[in-house]
């Protein structure tokens, strides 16, 4: 079995549809793949044939998978209810609404049914596809991580950087980011991932070899900005979706995962990423 987890700088930096993509890909390429991502907030879900409930973007990962989306694939999922508290679904299954302070405190508990979730899925898939949340660099809320460092230890899995340039920033917020986390959480990132470029290449590529020689982490992709019509979790969305108003057909949902592997395939260095889940 094989791992590979996609973390970003900040939310919306591209981690779900990078997730979405992989999926994809290794299917592609004939694997059994399966989307993992521990802790989701969301207040837009998926409900299950059997009515459970799971985030939209593993929704989207497990067809990209060739799956029914389960609720092992989110075994934690956040629904927001007020500014400072969420309903608490595990399994796919309301548990409670909590206070972010209490639930903050509680989630330590919840450490063994996520590492028991992560091994059967391990033990029954040739690679999972683990999704952070957010930041690994909110050093407010690392103490008890169980979505970003955190679970990447407990699956012992590489892990690839990712951050969007089209906001502004993307060397500073790759080099704060890693220069936040403890030293044995460096040694993780395997890769640092571009997302959303516009623009010629050209002029990006000395930023690339300095980011590269500061962090002592290979740039492993440069993604083009992409018009995909992929569902959006995130209330931070780059440009206005028909599929975020209007339910797709699954042929027109194929076409876009379509679109996006061979994005990612012509962008990223398929090859290393291989390579570091122990599969070249």
């Amino acid at each position: 079995m094989a791992n590979i987890m996609i973390q970003g700088t900040t939310s919306s930096a591209g981690k779900s549809l990078l997730c979405t993509g992989l999926c994809k890909i290794f299917k592609e390429d004939g694997y059994k793949v399966y989307p993992f991502k521990s802790q989701n907030m969301s207040s837009k879900y998926y409900t299950t044939k059997e009515g459970y409930k799971i985030s939209t973007a593993q929704t989207l990962q497990a067809i990209a998978a060739g799956l029914e989306p389960h609720p092992n694939m989110n075994p934690i999922l956040l629904i927001p209810k007020t500014d400072k508290g969420s309903m608490v679904v595990l399994k796919g299954e309301d548990k409670d609404h909590m206070e972010a302070r209490e639930y903050f405190k509680y989630k330590n508990i919840l450490k063994p049914m996520i590492l028991d979730t992560y091994r059967e899925i391990e033990n029954e898939n040739d690679i999972v596809v683990i999704e952070g949340a957010g930041s690994p660099a909110e050093i407010n809320l690392k103490e008890n991580d169980i979505v970003n460092m955190g679970i990447a230890e407990m699956a012992d899995a590489p892990v690839l950087l990712v951050a969007d340039i089209d906001r502004g920033g993307v060397f500073a917020s790759l080099y704060g980011t890693v220069m936040l986390l403890e030293d044995h959480e460096r040694k993780r990132i395997k890769g640092l991932i571009i997302n959303k470029f516009r623009g010629d290449k050209t002029l990006l590529d000395p930023g690339i070899k300095m980011i590269e020689e500061l962090l002592n982490i290979p740039v492993v992709g440069t993604i083009p900005f992409a018009h995909l019509e992929l569902v959006d979790e995130d209330s931070l969305v780059d440009y206005d979706k028909k599929c975020n108003k209007i339910e797709q057909t699954m042929e027109e949902i194929n076409r876009e995962l379509d679109k996006l592997s061979k994005v990612i395939r012509e962008n990223m260095d398929i090859n290393y990423i291989y390579k570091i889940m122990g599969l070249d």
